[in-house]
């Protein structure tokens, strides 16, 4: 958790773009039953994790520019608190949280149709459907004792503001993610000078995830990619069950999380620790085309640069491979390479690892600044089933880094895990 004035603020910032007026109701997540009486490891939403640093479940954060900051939370429950864990307590709201005013969660309805009394705009996340819900009771109950029904008259979507808010790292983010990055690449270390011929996708993965904990990361940013082989080229997989083969590629998408912020890095190398030259070949040319694309993640160049960066270098090689037909031009205006290529070269990164804030606005790419962390991950997959030459198929590579956009130029967090195939191939040579 961040000193309590990170969070403070936060909510201040906010409520500065919020009209007079108004409040803003943003809802934590629940947990969620895997089966039977088994649930879910608990995940706070990172909305409201951003505005209040708060880990438990069941909890309402109400603000506005005219009140103070109100948040609802769980009573104190000794007997169940023995079976699920200590809680803060609505009591213990303004010490802990810095919060201006706690209370218990089942007054929550009650309270809120007073608070409401004189509101005219009211804001909350649309995708929230919990908070949607809070607004929806609220407004019922509100109608039922009026008749004026113009009181609450606008709802806007805090999402605008808020994720806006949340593109831009502070220093205090930026540390932890740093953090983050350098966590994550200890497991890729780990992974590479661990694979053997043999192990299962799931085993490999397993030595990446104890990396991050023995290094204090609590938990995976997303579940663990393993894919060897033809398995690569399935850009989500998550089966994890195939014995890694000698002779083939394995690519590992994984990133811890700390503090709820992700790290995410994508390696690819050989099982057996050497490339073959078919290998080596497209290795080469997807290494180069993350190097366009990071040279191109420079402050107020638009945020399709390094993406067309990519694209550019990998339509190139593929045709010098003889994998597609050119001219260059055409190709990319034909798309060509999407066979091959199907996903965009990188994406923010945050307290989501698909972090939020808005790649366009009034439909013009927004430009790249100071502050944003973005992935830059280029790939290139040819499954067997593919229409290449034979010595490529089955095939799948991804080269990925978390880059800081900084004045000064990109910072990347991930360095400390080799890419290039000499390294690559040192490290697993021990």
């Amino acid at each position: 958790m961040f000193p309590l004035h990170v969070y403070q603020d936060r909510r201040d910032r906010l409520k500065g773009m919020m009209p007079k007026n108004s409040l803003a109701i943003i809802s934590a997540a629940h947990e969620s039953i895997r089966n039977r009486d088994a649930e879910y490891p608990f995940r706070q939403s990172s909305d409201f994790w951003y505005l209040t640093g708060f880990t438990e479940p069941d909890a309402v954060l109400i603000i506005g520019p005219e009140h103070p900051d109100r948040l609802f939370v769980r009573s104190k429950n000794p007997d169940q608190e023995v079976w699920t864990g200590r809680r803060l307590g609505p009591e213990h709201v303004t010490t802990g949280l810095g919060i201006d005013e706690g209370y218990p969660i089942d007054e929550l309805d009650s309270e809120l149709t007073t608070f409401l009394a004189d509101i005219t705009w009211v804001e909350y996340p649309f995708y929230c459907n919990d908070s949607a819900k809070i607004v929806d009771r609220a407004v019922k109950a509100k109608e039922t004792k009026s008749k004026r029904k113009d009181r609450l008259s606008h709802r806007a979507d805090l999402s605008r503001f808020l994720h806006q808010e949340r593109l831009f790292k502070a220093k205090e983010e930026i540390d932890v993610m740093r953090e983050a990055g350098r966590i994550s690449a200890l497991g890729h270390v780990a992974a590479m000078q661990a694979c053997q011929p043999g192990m299962t996708e799931d085993q490999l993965g397993s030595i990446v995830e104890h990396t991050f904990r023995m290094e204090g990361s609590p938990a995976v940013a997303y579940q663990t990619i393993v894919g060897g082989g033809d398995n690569a080229c399935i850009l989500h997989y998550t089966d994890r069950t195939t014995t890694l083969n000698s002779g083939d590629l394995v690519l590992i998408d994984a990133g811890c999380e700390l503090q709820g912020y992700a790290g995410d890095i994508t390696r690819t190398f050989p099982v057996n620790g050497s490339f073959t030259e078919a290998q080596a070949e497209l290795y080469d040319l997807v290494l180069s085309a993350q190097a366009d694309a990071i040279d191109a993640m420079v402050v107020g160049k638009s945020i399709k640069s390094f993406h067309e960066a990519a694209l550019m270098r990998l339509t190139e090689g593929l045709i010098d491979l003889k994998i597609i037909k050119g001219p260059l031009e055409e190709a990319i205006a034909e798309k060509r390479y999407a066979p091959y290529y199907m996903h965009g070269t990188g994406h923010f990164l945050g307290l989501d690892v698909h972090d939020v804030g808005m790649y366009e606005i009034d439909a013009k790419p927004i430009e790249l600044s100071e502050g944003m962390v973005i992935t830059c991950e280029p790939g290139l997959y040819l499954d067997k089933r593919s229409d290449v030459p034979s010595r490529y198929r089955g095939i799948g590579i991804r080269i990925e880094d978390d880059v800081l956009i900084t004045q000064q130029g990109p910072e990347i967090f991930t360095k400390d895990v080799p890419k290039e195939r000499s390294e690559i191939e040192v490290l697993m040579r021990g």
